[in-house]
């Protein structure tokens, strides 16, 4: 398997959180209260980005929750995220593959949610192939369902991923007027790629107008791989109306990088099908300015990883395929996770694919 540049650190073991033990002892009283058994064991969540309390508790009796806590001043971000995803969560589809809130509650200067534990891991980098499929057999299930999602989730509130890739995924137009530098993390031969990304980055607003609901994050990271084999779903605080070939191109970043063919595996999944000329195109040009800028920036008090993660070898490539045909039949098209073995050829541009890397290892080629 061609494996590219991967991560520095696991996507599993970049969150920097508080323990259990850390927690103020008055909200521990609280939550073991509203738990109605004493925590046995508590372990936290080693993946993510931010540092909101967030832990597996094993309880007295043998059950097992899943318990995420933000201070409602400090975190004041996350309290509203926590909250937010717990009454997203509790109305999504019964065909939707996520923990489930059994309850929410204000204390002691905290906001805290509950959720159903999932007896699961992290996908680990390079994707193991029964991995990612399962991933993206659970996520064609779930798109299904939230293409007519029911009236009481669309009642919740949610943003239009339209009007978040026009105001948040507009960096190579921001640098193509000269309103923001070129990153420092862009290597010299991409300048001359800037107009063109941004042309491309341009588009991606009128391709995300589809009717139905994305779950709007759907990183490695937000997918949890139980014993059985099976994927879940978390984080549901971004969930947004828009199609959901745009989380699928989104979580296939990583299969590229993990050498596997991702433009093949885009357009044999159900909602890569979907997905108009250009869409596939538009949408990765648009990441790969986001995160070429985030990784130029000063550091977060997220994580100390978020900016290495962040910095990635960065590459456009053309495939033998031209835009034009996503979704159309070819011959011998893989719709599982295998290697990429097949040539590319010159063509119009295809698919840019981004790949994780280590910090000041950005790369953006271009195969003519």
């Amino acid at each position: 398997m061609r494996v590219t540049s991967l991560p520095p650190v696991p996507y599993g073991a970049t969150a920097v959180r508080p323990g259990w033990a850390d927690l103020p002892a008055d909200l521990r009283t609280a939550i073991t209260a509203r738990l109605g058994a004493q925590v046995t064991w508590a372990a936290p969540a080693t993946g993510g980005f931010t540092r909101g309390f967030a832990a597996v508790l094993d309880l007295a009796g043998g059950d097992r929750v899943f318990v995420k806590a933000a201070d409602l001043v400090d975190q004041r971000h996350l309290s509203d995220w926590y909250a937010h995803e717990a009454a997203v969560a509790a109305l999504l589809p019964p065909a939707v593959a996520a923990p489930r809130p059994r309850w929410t509650l204000t204390t002691a200067g905290h906001f805290v949610v509950c959720f159903d534990a999932v007896d699961g891991q992290v996908p680990a980098l390079p994707w193991r192939p029964a991995d990612l499929d399962a991933t993206l057999a659970a996520w064609a299930t779930a798109a299904t369902a939230l293409r007519e999602p029911p009236a009481e989730l669309v009642t919740v509130g949610l943003p239009a991923m339209a009007d978040l890739a026009r105001n948040d995924l507009s960096w190579w137009q921001e640098i193509a007027t000269g309103r923001e530098p070129l990153p420092v993390t862009t290597p010299p031969y991409a300048r001359p790629l800037v107009e063109e990304l941004a042309a491309l980055e341009q588009r991606l607003p009128d391709l995300l107008t589809a009717p139905g609901l994305l779950h709007g994050d759907l990183r490695l990271d937000n997918v949890l791989i139980d014993g059985r084999g099976a994927a879940w779903f978390v984080d549901w605080n971004w969930l947004c109306h828009g199609p959901a070939w745009f989380d699928t191109a989104t979580l296939l970043v990583t299969a590229y990088a993990s050498g596997l063919d991702a433009d093949a595996l885009f357009v044999g999944h159900p909602t890569g099908r979907d997905a108009p000329p250009q869409a596939l195109d538009a949408a990765l040009a648009a990441l790969c300015g986001y995160w070429l800028s985030r990784a130029a920036a000063a550091p977060t008090g997220a994580s100390e990883h978020l900016r290495p993660t962040s910095c990635g070898a960065v590459r456009p490539r053309w495939t033998g395929w031209p835009p034009a045909r996503v979704g159309a039949d070819r011959p011998g098209r893989p719709t599982s996770a295998r290697p990429c073995r097949r040539a590319v050829s010159p063509a119009r541009v295809g698919a840019f694919w981004l790949v994780a890397g280590p910090p000041g290892n950005l790369a953006l080629r271009v195969w003519r």
